[in-house]
């Protein structure tokens, strides 16, 4: 499944979460489906974000480990239903906004804890979700340098002219 389809499904399912055992899931999901965009924009991405890609998926995976895995079978794993990334822009854009809102449940959730893990947990998960974001808009501001250099190359090549 394309990788825009994935972060808005992980969006959608953040914003309906109804307890905090529910919404620990959907971060934890949305840390793992940053991991594979950060490995897959790694592997096979524009060359100069590969950088920033392998931190990210460092990062991501962080934000996992802080974390109790949820139980889910593993046709409900959405990073393991990526199978497209055919817009980096696109696919960090919808990131971004996607890790964002998962810094707002995590502090929404800490508030609440009940007890010291759950609260040191989502402390930790904030810090690797607002870090994970940081790369993703290096990423977006990589990618917008290189589209301000094509065009000019562009014009300076012979055929440009």
């Amino acid at each position: 499944m394309d990788a825009v389809r994935l972060i808005l499904t992980s969006r959608r399912a953040l914003a309906r979460g109804a307890d905090a055992a529910e919404m620990m899931a959907e971060v934890w999901q949305a840390q793992s489906l940053a991991q594979a965009i950060g490995s897959r924009l790694a592997v096979s991405g524009p060359p100069e974000l590969r950088g920033e890609a392998l931190g990210l998926t460092e990062l991501a995976g962080r934000g996992c480990g802080v974390l109790d895995p949820p139980e889910l079978d593993p046709g409900d794993l959405r990073a393991a239903q990526l199978t497209a990334l055919d817009d980096a822009r696109e696919t960090l854009l919808c990131l971004g906004a996607l890790l964002g809102e998962v810094g707002i449940a995590l502090v929404g959730m800490a508030s609440a804890a009940a007890d010291e893990t759950t609260y040191w947990q989502c402390m930790e998960a904030i810090d690797a979700a607002d870090e994970s974001r940081d790369r993703v808009l290096e990423m977006l501001r990589k990618l917008a340098a290189r589209e301000e250099v094509l065009p000019e190359d562009a014009q300076d090549s012979p055929s440009g002219v």
